[in-house]
């Protein structure tokens, strides 16, 4: 059995199709994806359709991102809540074939309701931003696990297991170092949707147990996305 983790998809469907096609899933195998499967890029529809369809066959476990549950409000309360460009917003309405965020399909609406915030595996925590470890209680900030950025692990509050998050964009020479030197905090971001910055640009999935990385550049391009700054 081998044991996967990517993250931050955004939308790009044809990549995040390619990476799998990497891993040669096995079905005992397990592959956990960390958030942010949908929002800038070009088909988050596709990718939760594409990921539901490798459930049927697969042990494949999704958490929720901050982008997850972005779309999930504005499918309740309209795109006024989407912190997203005006053709960003207009490329997930496309997607999905609708005119209107409150039109998503009741199956994603489901999806995305049902996204857990955080896994814990028996050598690992799974998240996708990260934990604010100066609350009491860690596992009760589910805006932390969405959004944090910039904090300090306090180890013994996740029984010194390694932590694996995505969220901030990180260029793969620095996630390649931080799995050199065996990092007990790794980010898998590799800002698959921002591939107009020379650092960015791809997708990436970790083999947990053996440590090797897998890496597909994005092939959705080109797409109006913004440069990441």
């Amino acid at each position: 059995m081998a044991r996967y983790a990517l993250t931050d998809i955004h939308g790009c469907i044809r990549t995040l199709k390619a990476l799998v096609q990497q891993l040669n899933l096995q079905a005992a195998d397990e592959l956990y994806i960390l958030g942010d499967l949908v929002n800038k890029g070009p088909d988050s529809k596709g990718v939760i359709d594409f990921i539901l369809d490798l459930q049927q066959h697969y042990q494949v476990f999704c958490l929720r991102g901050n982008h997850d549950q972005m779309l999930l409000k504005a499918a309740k309360k309209g795109e006024k809540v989407l912190s997203l460009t005006a053709t960003e917003k207009k490329l997930v309405l496309q997607s999905f074939g609708i005119k209107a965020f409150e039109d998503l399909p009741k199956k994603y609406k489901s999806f995305l309701k049902h996204l857990p915030y955080y896994f814990e595996l028996p050598d690992y925590f799974l998240v996708h931003a990260g934990f604010d470890f100066t609350q009491d209680d860690i596992f009760q900030d589910t805006g932390a696990m969405l959004n944090i950025r910039n904090y300090e692990v306090v180890w013994g509050k996740i029984n010194n297991k390694r932590l694996l998050h995505g969220h901030t964009p990180t260029a793969l020479h620095s996630i390649k170092k931080s799995i050199c030197h065996r990092d007990a905090r790794l980010n898998l971001d590799a800002g698959c949707v921002y591939y107009r910055n020379a650092s960015y640009g791809n997708l990436v999935a970790l083999n947990l147990d053996t440590q090797e990385l897998y890496l597909q550049p994005n092939i959705d391009r080109p797409y109006p996305v913004a440069r990441k700054s």
